[in-house]
């Protein structure tokens, strides 16, 4: 008769996943495991009441969320502006953003734009002088347009994509930028789609007789 304790054999018994952190705890892959972050655009709607746009802000700087652009502007009513934010976080993140976007009194509606969604913005920058000719083609090459002309300085505005506003700024490089000015995307949604479903809804609402 066996002395030894029943059970099933040391090959047969199931071997704990994941490794051991410094301090010998063993750390859970799923918890470990941490999403890869990715650039999104959430549009949001909110009411044209002081303070909307440092409370949105503050919220989003508060969790310490990266913020890649935050723009504001009016809509076709006269009551609400649209607010705009480029953000770069895992999944989690910006679904947390989102959520915690939706609970604020003044945001009526908050949503994530799909890649497809028309996206624009805007630059202004400064160049020496000393080259105006070529400074104009580059201009005209990205449907630009001069804003000032000096014999030491040319302003210029470029609107367009973040990838064609990026081209041209490297394109103007060679003649020292001094002085730029970026807006940050503003987005809508592609289509007949609408950008917050709280315009949809709004404008479906059948007219007062």
């Amino acid at each position: 008769m066996s002395g030894g304790l029943q059970g099933p054999a040391p090959g047969e018994r199931p071997q704990p996943a994941g490794r051991r952190n410094a301090q010998g705890i063993r750390i859970d892959p799923e918890v470990e495991a941490e999403p890869e972050p990715r650039r999104t655009v959430l549009s949001a709607l909110v009411e044209n009441e002081p303070g909307v746009l440092a409370t949105i802000s503050g919220l989003v700087s508060r969790r310490q969320f990266n913020i890649e652009s935050l723009t504001v502007g009016p809509t076709t009513n006269p009551e609400t502006s649209r607010v705009t934010l480029v953000i770069e976080e895992p999944e989690p993140g910006i679904r947390q953003v989102e959520t915690q976007l939706a609970k604020l009194i003044h945001v009526i509606s908050v949503r994530e734009l799909g890649t497809d969604a028309v996206r624009r913005e805007l630059v202004v920058l400064k160049v020496h002088g000393g080259s105006p000719e070529k400074v104009h083609a580059i201009t005209e090459m990205y449907g630009g347009r001069t804003l000032d002309a000096g014999p030491r300085t040319i302003t210029v505005e470029i609107t367009g994509g973040e990838q064609e506003i990026d081209d041209a700024i490297d394109a103007f490089r060679q003649f020292e930028i001094r002085e730029i000015a970026r807006t940050g995307q503003t987005a809508l949604a592609r289509g007949e789609e609408w950008t917050t479903h709280a315009e949809e809804e709004r404008y479906e609402q059948p007219e007062e007789t």
